[in-house]
């Protein structure tokens, strides 16, 4: 059978972020005359500060339970080939890495729906009713790959939902992989109750988290993750290890040292990452307005960098247009906005439906310092760059459903 590929979304990576926060740079420059590996998986102090960051989030941690490694990717692969072989499942939509490393190791990946309320987690009827037909199929599901604070959508899982998804999923037996990369960019922490899944099943969850969507600069790529202190987690924590010592994936000192401080959370850690939720935060409500104006429905953004947007009720006006699908979508917005769109079909929903994710960062500015400017400034849709950024972004909707030929 020939395998279908579908290529990844624009990568977020090209972008270069934010400024790099002086005193992360501080610490990458002193480790920078460090010329020996460091050890795969890891070196204690790295492990302890990240058993330290999970402590302070209700995580008791030992730094026998944590694996680092150069990036998520990497890590979620050797995780998926150290685990049982079996089928994995997926929300839809996800992010637009996990299926791709699923199909990398030869497994299968089965999308479930994720529940009106939010994303980054399968509707649990939806669960049981794919974990059941997998089984009738002849398939084995073992693992369930969720995110309580999604990337594409934006949303945080509501706790009396993730509890019943993880409930669903241990009673049939799936080793839950939980994406918590985002969990530290919610926009109203004091008004948004997030809970990992580690804390409703703590035997049954692995914790993973990309360092790069909080803390650290998407091209010093780190990743830490959190096994279950079971007998089942040590032996895949030890799987894993040697397939990522069988690749040498260990981090280069100067990542390793800025990963330890930023794990550590001093305060201008903390400064820099309320300010870049503050201003994620004040642009995504602006983008969410401006797409529920032209009448896209899009769930209200909670969390992240991201918005998903639904043009379904909009179809008849945009197939006037020739766009009919997200593909032709992604290529018109691109055209329009930019490469921060990216169509629906790449995050598992099927190619005919109208949807996409939309990257808030380039609304912070172009440049560094129109960046770093949003940071600063309590209000930045006071900024005149953020305005007009915003601006463009309304106008281009407003054009190509206001504009559209009628037919």
């Amino acid at each position: 059978m020939q395998r279908q590929w579908t290529a990844p979304a624009p990568a977020d990576r090209d972008d270069g972020g934010l400024p790099v926060l002086p005193e992360l740079l501080d610490s990458f420059v002193a480790a920078a005359g460090h010329t020996a590996p460091g050890p795969v998986g890891g070196s204690a102090g790295l492990r302890s500060a990240a058993c330290g960051y999970w402590s302070r989030r209700g995580l008791w941690t030992d730094p026998e339970h944590v694996v680092v490694a150069p990036g998520a990717e990497p890590l979620l692969l050797a995780l998926l080939a150290s685990a049982p072989g079996g089928d994995v499942l997926l929300p839809r939509p996800c992010a637009a890495w996990y299926a791709p490393l699923v199909r990398l190791v030869d497994r299968r990946a089965h999308h479930a729906p994720v529940p009106a309320e939010c994303g980054g987690l399968p509707d649990p009827f939806a669960l049981l009713e794919i974990v059941h037909r997998i089984r009738a199929e002849g398939g084995v599901p073992r693992v369930l790959l969720l995110s309580a604070a999604d990337d594409p959508t934006g949303t945080v899982a509501p706790p009396e939902l993730l509890h019943e998804v993880c409930e669903a999923a241990v009673a049939e037996g799936l080793l839950i992989v939980s994406d918590e990369t985002w969990r530290d960019t919610v926009h109203h922490p004091q008004g948004t109750v997030l809970l990992s899944p580690a804390e409703m099943s703590r035997e049954n969850v692995i914790v993973l988290s990309d360092l790069a969507g909080a803390f650290t600069p998407a091209g010093w790529p780190a990743a830490i993750a959190r096994f279950p202190a079971t007998e089942r987690g040590a032996e895949l924590r030890d799987r894993v290890l040697s397939l990522l010592t069988a690749v040498r994936s260990g981090l280069p000192a100067p990542i390793a040292a800025a990963a330890a401080y930023a794990l550590d959370e001093p305060e201008p850690v903390r400064d820099r990452m309320a300010a870049a939720v503050r201003a994620h935060g004040a642009v995504a409500v602006a983008a969410y307005r401006a797409l529920t104006a032209v009448g896209a429905l899009a769930r209200p953004p909670q969390a992240g960098r991201h918005l998903y947007a639904d043009l379904d009720e909009l179809r008849g006006v945009l197939a006037a247009r020739g766009i009919a699908d997200s593909v032709e979508l992604e290529r018109e917005l691109v055209r329009r906005i930019g490469p921060s769109v990216a169509g629906g079909h790449r995050f598992g929903d099927p190619p005919h439906t109208l949807r996409l994710r939309l990257a808030t960062l380039p609304l912070l500015g172009a440049a560094e310092e129109s960046r770093l400017r949003a940071l600063q400034t309590p209000d930045p849709l006071e900024l005149p760059h953020v305005a007009t950024a915003l601006g463009a972004f309304e106008a281009a909707f407003r054009d190509l459903i206001e504009s559209s030929p009628v037919t």
